[in-house]
């Protein structure tokens, strides 16, 4: 069974970094596309940052230069590093993992609540 849990989200001022991080199990971060979508009330859900197959790294404009992807194959996670947060970039981030060749293999976690405001 395919399970990400997230961490690291909270309360910063604009301005601040956080660092997030998901845990998979029952699949593997290297064989897959994985990626951070983020949900805000009132707003579409955006994928933020996605590293696609073959370590292609993707971010949305609203947060290029300021936000990076990456993830350890051995611990079978992902992270999104948070520079500079402006309180636009608040909501519930969600790590999702794909497969671009199965439409029906697409998971994705719970989420974690980032909130940036002063």
């Amino acid at each position: 069974q395919v399970q990400l849990v997230e961490s690291g989200g909270g309360l910063v001022q604009p301005g601040g970094s956080l660092r997030l991080s998901c845990a998979a199990s029952g699949t593997a971060v290297s064989a897959y596309s994985v990626g951070w979508y983020r949900q805000a009330p009132g707003r579409q859900r955006e994928l933020v940052a996605a590293i696609i197959s073959g370590d292609f790294a993707n971010y949305a404009d609203s947060v290029k230069d300021r936000f990076t992807i990456s993830k350890d194959n051995v611990k079978n996670m992902v992270y999104l590093q948070m520079n500079n947060l402006k309180p636009e970039d608040t909501g519930v981030y969600h790590c999702e993992i794909w497969s671009d060749y199965d439409p029906e293999y697409h998971y994705w976690g719970q989420g974690t609540r980032v909130t940036v405001s002063s």
